[in-house]
C-alpha cells in the first residue's frame, strides 16, 4: 500500500521528534477535557481517539505490534492523568486487572495447551503425514488453499481452535506448492470468526444468543432460536467466507504486499528450498496419519462435549500424551520437554493479546465506544441504521481490538434505537454482529489475527497487511448489501 513503507525502516530522529511533539500537544490540549454522556458517565470526547491513532501510526511505520499497543495504552493513561506516579500506578492497575480477569487466564492456558499439542504433532511427524495425505488430492496451489478453507469450515466450534489448527496443519503442504505463509494465514483467519458467527453452537453463537436474551430481544431460553433467524443477515461473515475461493482461484487479485509474499514463496518452491525444509520427526522417525487424526478428533469432540475449548484442549493434551507414550513414540521426559518448547513458542502471541487487552481497558476508561455511538445516534433513521451500525462498529472493533466487548456495549444502545426507529431488527442485528467478525479478521492486534499469524509462523503485521485488501473488499461488499437491505426492508 502506498502509505506504508515498503521496507522495515528504522524510525529516524526527525519523524520520532515530530510525532512526539504532536502527541505531547494533543495530550496538553486533552488534559482535563471531558464530556458527560447521556447515561451520566464521563468520556474524553474526540481526545479518546488519540491512543488509537498513536497505535495505528506507530504500527504502520515500525511494522511491529507489541510496542505500539503499550505505547497507545501509555498515551491513554497520560490523557487521564499525566502525573508520573499515577501513570505507573494506573498502568500496573490495568495490567493486573487484565491478568486477574477470567478471559486473559483462559487465553493464556489455551495457548499453552495448544502450543504444546501442536509441537507434539510436529515432532511426531503427524502433521507431515496429514500433509502427504491431503497432497494426494490437493496437487495445485489453488486446491491446497481450498483444502485449508474446507478444514476451517469443519472446525467451526471456536475461532481460536480454528486459527491455530488450520495454519499448523496445512503449512507444510502449502510450502511445497509455493503458497505463501501469508496467504495461508489469510485463509485461516477468514474461516475463524466468520465461520463461528454462522454456527449457533459455536462459542460466538452461544455468547451472542446470551446477549439477545439479556437485552430482551428474545425470551429466556429463546436466544439460540432467535439467533438462528439472524444468521442469514450476518452478511460480512457470508461474504468473507465466499471470498476465499475467489482468492484461491486468483479471481480476486492480491494486493502489493500479498503479491510480494507469493512471489517469495514461489521462488522458494522453484529453488527447491521448500522441499529441503527439515521435517521434525524426532519420535523414532515413524509417522502415521492416525497420530494426527486421533488427537484432533479428541480436541474437537472434547470441545463440543465440554462446551469449552480450554477443556477440549486439556482433554486432547492428556489423550495425546497417553497415546504417544502407549505407542512408545517418546518417553515422558522428551514429551514434557517438547511440550515446554511449544509453550514457549506462544509467549509472543500471548504478550500481544495481553497488551491489546490493556489497551482495551484504557479505551473503556476513556469512554471511546459510548461517546462515538452517542454522537452518531442523532443522524440515524430506519433505512440507514443497518449500514451505519456496521460501518461505525467495524471501525470500533478494528481500532480497539475488542469484539465481544463492543457487542456488550452496543447491544443495549442499538437494540432500543432500532425498535424506536422501527428499523428491521434482524438486519440491524446482523450488521452489529458482522462488525465483530470484521474486526476479528482485520484488526492487526486482534486475538484471531495474532493466533492465525502464529500458526503460520509469520508476524501479525505481515498477516494484517497482506490480507488487508481481502478483508476490506469483503467489508465493502457487506456495507453495500446492508445499505440495500436497509432501503428494501428498513
Amino acid at each position: 500500500m502506498w502509505f506504508i513503507p515498503k521496507s522495515h525502516p528504522e524510525i529516524n530522529n526527525r519523524v520520532l521528534l515530530i510525532s512526539m511533539v504532536l502527541v505531547a500537544v494533543a495530550l496538553w490540549l486533552g488534559n482535563g477535557y471531558s464530556v458527560t454522556l447521556a447515561d451520566g458517565k464521563t468520556a474524553y470526547g474526540v481526545f479518546s481517539l488519540l491512543p488509537i491513532a498513536c497505535v495505528l501510526g506507530f504500527a504502520l511505520v515500525s511494522r511491529r505490534t507489541l510496542e505500539p499497543l503499550f505505547f497507545g495504552a501509555m498515551v491513554g493513561l497520560m490523557l487521564i492523568n499525566p502525573n508520573p506516579k499515577v501513570l505507573i500506578e494506573s498502568l500496573m492497575a490495568s495490567s493486573l486487572k487484565v491478568m486477574a480477569g477470567p478471559v486473559m487466564g483462559w487465553i493464556l492456558l489455551l495457548c499453552v495447551l495448544m502450543g504444546g499439542l501442536i509441537m507434539w504433532l510436529q515432532k511426531s511427524g503427524a502433521t507431515e503425514a496429514f500433509s502427504r495425505l491431503i497432497g494426494r488430492v490437493a496437487r495445485t496451489r489453488s486446491h491446497s488453499l481450498i483444502a485449508a478453507w474446507l478444514l476451517g469450515l469443519l472446525i467451526f466450534i471456536d475461532d481460536y481452535l480454528s486459527s491455530l489448527t488450520v495454519g499448523a496443519t496445512m503449512r507444510r503442504l502449502t510450502d511445497r506448492l509455493g503458497v505463501s505463509r501469508a496467504m495461508l494465514s489469510y485463509v485461516a483467519d477468514a474461516t475463524a470468526a466468520p465461520v463461528c458467527l454462522l454456527v449457533p453452537i459455536s462459542t460466538w453463537g452461544i455468547y451472542l444468543a446470551g446477549l439477545l436474551e439479556s437485552n430482551h430481544v428474545a425470551e429466556a431460553g429463546g436466544g439460540m432460536a432467535y439467533y438462528m433467524q439472524v444468521i442469514p443477515y450476518v452478511l460480512y461473515a457470508w461474504v468473507a467466507i465466499l471470498v476465499v475461493p475467489l482468492v484461491a482461484f486468483n479471481i480476486l487479485k492480491p494486493g502489493a504486499a500479498m503479491r510480494q509474499a507469493e512471489a517469495r514463496a514461489a521462488e522458494r518452491r522453484d529453488q527447491g528450498l521448500a522441499e529441503q525444509a527439515p521435517v521434525e520427526e524426532s519420535y523414532g522417525g515413524r509417522s502415521h496419519i492416525m497420530y494426527f487424526l486421533l488427537p484432533i478428533v479428541v480436541l474437537v469432540l472434547g470441545t463440543w462435549w465440554f462446551g469449552d475449548t480450554l477443556l477440549g484442549a486439556m482433554a486432547a493434551v492428556l489423550f495425546t500424551a497417553a497415546l504417544y507414550r502407549f505407542l512408545q513414540l517418546a518417553g515422558l521426559p522428551q514429551l514434557f520437554n517438547d511440550f515446554m518448547e511449544g509453550m514457549l513458542s506462544m509467549v509472543t502471541p500471548v504478550a500481544i493479546i495481553f497488551a491489546a487487552f490493556v489497551l482495551q481497558d484504557v479505551n473503556e476508561q476513556l469512554g471511546l465506544a459510548p461517546w462515538l455511538i452517542e454522537n452518531v445516534k442523532p443522524y440515524l433513521n430506519a433505512q440507514w441504521l443497518p449500514v451505519i451500525t456496521f460501518v461505525l462498529l467495524s471501525a470500533l472493533t478494528f481500532t480497539t481490538g475488542s469484539f465481544w466487548g463492543i457487542y456488550a456495549i452496543a447491544f443495549p444502545i442499538i437494540v432500543p434505537l432500532a425498535v424506536a426507529l422501527d428499523a428491521n431488527l434482524p438486519l440491524t442485528l446482523g450488521a452489529l454482529i458482522s462488525a465483530g467478525g470484521f474486526g476479528s479478521q482485520a484488526c492487526f492486534f486482534g486475538d484471531s489475527t495474532v493466533l492465525s499469524a502464529r500458526s503460520c509462523e509469520i508476524t501479525p503485521m505481515e498477516h494484517a497487511l497482506t490480507q488487508w485488501r481481502y478483508a476490506w473488499v469483503s467489508a465493502l461488499i457487506a456495507a453495500v448489501l446492508f445499505a440495500l437491505g436497509g432501503w428494501l426492508w428498513g
